[in-house]
């Protein structure tokens, strides 16, 4: 029975991994992971430009808001941590400074001049739209400028002026001792970050799910399952399905890391050359919280409990889509049965996304319990704080024993339905089959 289990299981794993289809979806897999660890090399490469600024050209008509202005502007620049504009005064006519912005998308113009009622007021000069943000930018920095302009006109003293402007000096101090103030700036982080880390286990499951049920519907209309079940047991054949499929969807996930891994690699090779600041200073901000908030301590437990979970929650959807596609005849049928199975998994990334927003609720610490969604619930809870070590620990043992009842009843009608053509009242076949005695 080994020998034949393990025949099996390399059979389906060669018929998986020796297609075209596999070789040409882990290309464009390599490429699109490459690409978008590097998107700001490839849009260089195609003729964009993320460090071209915007010429500012400044008609000052106060003769005093120009040095302020470009003052408020670089502060909240800095703020942003990029340096997108680059500002130059004007001192000709309007008309001569409307004729140098046209048809130029990288150069716009602000007219200031004063105002008796509200100290100051702006004319912004473009070519086209301007998006929101470079909108905003240019507002705050013209709204600074008309306060001070404001508080100069009012003839306050140097040292108010330092007073007003100056850094206001915030501590932290929380009452709970389990809490660290740390941590709070580590949890908004990881609640955006998580959900997009577990999207491979996401993609992974769907592709496990429907390979299985691929396979066995094959078999099935080809008439080649009669030729196996004659030579081996019902049991054997589900057993090398489940190993064949939980098998790939691992080397997948390996595969996965390693593009990862080469994106960033060719990341680090590529960044003299270009360099998109934005993406950077998030890339460097995200991982240096990470880096000094104890992250790395939590790691050690985070990593072996998930990785378990998640195989676990593999070897459940692998049972669950032999089982239905045990009781189909065609992958029509069986398209139409996996619809819960893909329910249960968008509710339970969903969730995941969300689960920052039912901070200290009992039902999403409940739903972290449910087999099939705790691998993508749990350990997002986990990292935010909202559940313990113990908790995933407890998911863990419902998931085991999950996989033992499934395994248990599935394998009754995989029994039933494995030779059974007949393609309607599906439900109604799996119900009975489950009465069947062992």
């Amino acid at each position: 029975m080994k020998n034949k289990l393990l025949f099996l299981t390399s059979v389906s794993l060669k018929r998986k991994i020796k297609t075209k289809w596999f070789v040409i979806a882990n290309i464009l897999l390599f490429i699109g992971i490459v690409g978008v660890f590097n998107i700001d090399s490839v849009i260089h490469f195609f003729g964009g430009d993320f460090n071209e600024k915007m010429e500012v050209y400044v008609l000052d008509d106060t003769k005093r808001a120009y040095e302020i202005f470009n003052q408020e502007l670089n502060t909240i620049e800095n703020s942003y941590e990029e340096n997108s504009y680059q500002i130059q005064k004007y001192n000709r006519l309007k008309t001569d400074l409307e004729k140098e912005i046209k048809d130029e998308d990288k150069k716009m113009g602000i007219i200031l001049e004063d105002d008796p009622n509200h100290v100051l007021k702006a004319t912004i000069i473009s070519n086209g739209y301007l998006d929101t943000i470079n909108y905003q930018i240019l507002y705050s920095a013209m709204k600074n400028t008309k306060v001070t302009l404001a508080i100069k006109d009012s003839n306050i003293s140097k040292e108010e002026l330092n007073k007003i402007y100056g850094e206001m000096d915030i501590k932290r101090e929380i009452l709970d001792d389990t809490k660290q103030s740390e941590e709070e700036s580590m949890e908004a982080i990881m609640s955006a970050i998580f959900p997009i880390v577990i999207l491979p286990f996401f993609m992974l499951t769907i592709f496990l799910v429907q390979m299985i049920g691929a396979e066995v519907n094959d078999e099935k209309t080809t008439r080649g399952m009669e030729i196996i079940i004659s030579n081996v047991s019902p049991k054997t054949h589900f057993f090398s399905k489940l190993l064949a499929g939980n098998i790939f969807v691992i080397m997948q996930g390996i595969l996965f890391l390693l593009y990862s891994g080469c994106g960033f690699f060719i990341r680090s090779i590529l960044q003299g050359a270009t360099n998109l600041s934005g993406i950077t200073t998030v890339i460097s901000e995200i991982g240096s919280s990470i880096f000094t908030q104890g992250f790395i301590d939590r790691l050690v437990y985070l990593i072996p409990l998930t990785l378990i979970l998640m195989l676990l929650t593999f070897f459940a959807y692998s049972i669950i889509a032999g089982v239905l596609a045990s009781i189909t005849t065609n992958t029509e049928d069986f398209q139409q049965v996996q619809t819960p199975i893909m329910i249960v998994l968008l509710i339970g990334y969903y969730l995941a996304i969300m689960a920052s927003s039912f901070k200290g609720a009992l039902l999403i610490r409940i739903l972290s319990y449910v087999p099939l969604i705790s691998a993508i619930l749990s350990p997002s809870l986990l990292v935010i704080g909202q559940i313990g070590i113990s908790d995933v620990l407890l998911s863990i043992v419902i998931m085991l024993i999950t996989n033992y009842l499934l395994l248990h009843y599935g394998l009754r009608v995989y029994k039933v339905g494995i030779l059974n053509y007949s393609s309607e009242k599906l439900w109604k076949k799996m119900f009975r089959a489950l009465k069947i005695k062992k």
